[in-house]
């Protein structure tokens, strides 16, 4: 049966070039359309864009910066962008931009505003604000070059954060470098600062045991000095009541001498009235001459110690008066030494306060210097980098596609095998209605009208690996697998479409078609499956053509051969249900004959 139906595929020669245009269906449709996006990431460096600079520039902010440096961002992103070579940019005016957009010479356009740099630099000033990179986009001319563009345009964004952060955080490295040195010399300050309190404190403590000394001494001499006043003051009371009796007794005395020339006259006076001669009475006056002398000597005695005890008691007074003024001074002294001693103890407490608090200080200092490391511009260069890009992503692959064509290859290639095996039930019979007619064997029946599709298929999945490997380049990890993969789907597929038509006829071969635009949406060979609606997402873990995609990524790509074999299993339980279910179907033909069955079917 199956030499037959080969026989009558090539019994003319357009008969076998219909042949080999329907095998070489899944080759043309896989080959072309993975060669048409076998790298398309590579090929946007030819993709126009459309790039105006309008930034301005801005004074710099640098450290060491003049007042007459100035920066413009803008213009060294738009030479990174150029040297980057990501895309064809082109420079141009808002207006040529603008036109070039519109008309389609450009995809997207990106403009840098003329506040760029200002912006990217106010935020060491009192109006920090955002930078803005504006995008264009035009999805007349392709939706994906929007995507495109925000992409780039995020990537511009991540680029020149990086860049304002870096040297932003290079200004304050270098600020807390400069801040570093300046607190190692407050830290030499402050240990200096220490040894000079703790000596102050030390000699504070001499001085107010000094202070305390002095006090004691001076409150001594003040309790003495009173007591000599008091006793000054009571001599001088007596020398002056002795100069008082003796000022009445010279008096007195000075009287008496006084008196001498007249008691001389009186006398001469009595005795001449007693009729004494003149020389008795010289004789009396000579006798009494000498007491006279005698007087008149002890008088100027009498009056020269008089004013040696008057002099005495002025003195006496003098050092009474000297003596209060002492003992006032010693007490106000003592009054004096007693405050001078609090100040001192003061001093001394705030001196030891200090000396306490300047090594804390110190000690604070000290600290503060360990906290921030010592650097080096070289250092501070890369500390900047690491702030402003703080994540390195590290990636790496359990499995891996070389290109983006690779990645889509298993879904096409599955495809391809669909649309083949779909492509050949055009010319192939599904089932010969005469050999059920003629034999009573189903199985037999079946399996000839599927092995014929399936050596096809076989004959087309050859030619679709050959394209692939040759052709495109594309490289596998297990090739033999892969290529028994695509023949074990080809074959799967084959038993799919046999039953559908074998239960259904050309209703059947139709559903084969809609089964295919099904399982294109479910199989998950771009998007995630998981991105799928429920019940679009429910289907993927039964149609067949999702397993076929996901072994091809595990032998392809070098991954997890036991996930393979898994999906081989679903395969083959398709497969044998397929085979199965056609086998149902043929037994029920057999036992149904009518001579309808003998009229040829509208498909094959």
């Amino acid at each position: 049966m199956i030499a037959a139906e080969l026989r009558r595929l090539t019994a003319s020669r357009m008969s076998v070039i219909a042949l080999i245009a329907l095998v070489c269906v899944p080759i043309l449709y896989g080959g072309l359309y993975l060669w048409a996006n076998q790298d398309p990431y590579g090929k946007f460096s030819e993709v126009p864009v459309a790039l105006v600079v309008d930034d301005e520039g801005a004074p710099s902010t640098a450290s060491d910066a003049g007042p007459d440096d100035t920066v413009n961002y803008g213009e060294d992103v738009a030479d990174n962008l150029i040297e980057g070579n990501a895309f064809d940019w082109q420079r141009m005016t808002s207006d040529e931009a603008a036109d070039a957009l519109r008309t389609g010479s450009v995809d997207f356009t990106v403009t840098i505003p003329a506040d760029f740099s200002a912006a990217l630099t106010s935020a060491s000033g009192d109006d920090p604000h955002q930078a803005r990179i504006d995008l264009e986009t035009n999805d007349a001319n392709n939706y994906l070059a929007s995507s495109m563009g925000s992409q780039a345009v995020e990537k511009i964004r991540s680029s020149v954060a990086e860049m304002v952060g870096s040297e932003a955080a290079e200004r304050l490295l270098t600020g807390l470098s400069d801040i570093r040195d300046s607190l190692v010399s407050a830290t030499d300050g402050a240990t200096q600062l220490t040894d000079g309190a703790n000596t102050a404190a030390s000699g504070s403590t001499t001085l107010a045991d000094g202070t305390a000394q002095l006090a004691d001494g001076t409150s001594q001499l003040a309790t003495g000095a009173q007591t000599l006043a008091t006793g000054a003051q009571q001599v001088a009371d007596g020398n002056r009541q002795l100069a008082d009796v003796a000022d009445r007794a010279g008096s007195v005395v000075q009287q008496a001498s006084d008196a001498l020339p007249q008691v001389r006259t009186d006398i001469t006076a009595l005795l001449t009235d007693q009729g004494l001669s003149q020389e008795e009475i010289d004789r009396v006056l000579a006798t009494l001459d000498p007491v006279a002398t005698r007087l008149q000597e002890g008088n100027t005695k009498v009056q020269a110690d008089i004013a040696k005890i008057d002099q005495l008691a002025d003195g006496a007074a003098q050092v009474a008066s000297g003596a209060s003024t002492l003992a006032s001074g010693a007490s106000t002294a003592a009054e004096g030494a007693s405050a001078v001693n609090d100040g001192a103890v003061q001093l001394r407490d705030g001196l030891g306060t200090l000396a306490s608090g300047a090594a804390e200080l110190r000690d604070g200092l000290a600290s503060g210097v360990d906290q921030i490391p010592a650097s080096t511009p070289d250092l501070r260069t890369q500390q900047a980098d690491t702030i402003a890009d703080p994540v390195d992503v590290s990636s790496d692959k359990v499995a891996s596609a070389e290109d983006y064509g690779a990645g889509l290859a298993p879904f096409f290639a599955a495809l391809s095998a669909w649309i083949g095996i779909y492509a050949l039930f055009l010319i192939v019979k599904p089932i010969s209605r005469r050999a059920i007619t003629a034999l009573h064997s189903p199985v037999r029946v079946t399996l000839a009208g599927w092995l014929t599709p399936a050596m096809l298929g076989a004959v087309q999945m050859v030619g679709l690996m050959g394209i692939l490997a040759l052709t495109l380049g594309f490289t596998f990890n297990h090739p033999v697998g892969t290529l028994g993969v695509l023949v074990v789907a080809s074959a799967t597929f084959a038993a799919i479409i046999l039953a559908l038509n074998v239960w259904l006829g050309s209703v059947g071969q139709f559903l084969g078609l809609v089964l295919m635009v099904l399982q294109l949406v479910t199989a998950g060979g771009t998007f995630p499956w998981q991105t799928l609606p429920a019940p679009l997402a429910a289907l993927h873990h039964v149609l067949p053509m999702g397993y076929v995609v996901d072994a091809m990524r595990q032998l392809m790509y070098g991954g997890d051969l036991s996930r393979a074999g898994g999906d081989l299993l679903v395969l083959g339980a398709w497969l044998a249900g397929a085979l199965l279910l056609a086998m149902i179907g043929v037994t029920r033909m057999t036992h149904r004959r009518t001579l309808r069955d003998l009229q040829p079917s509208l498909i094959g």
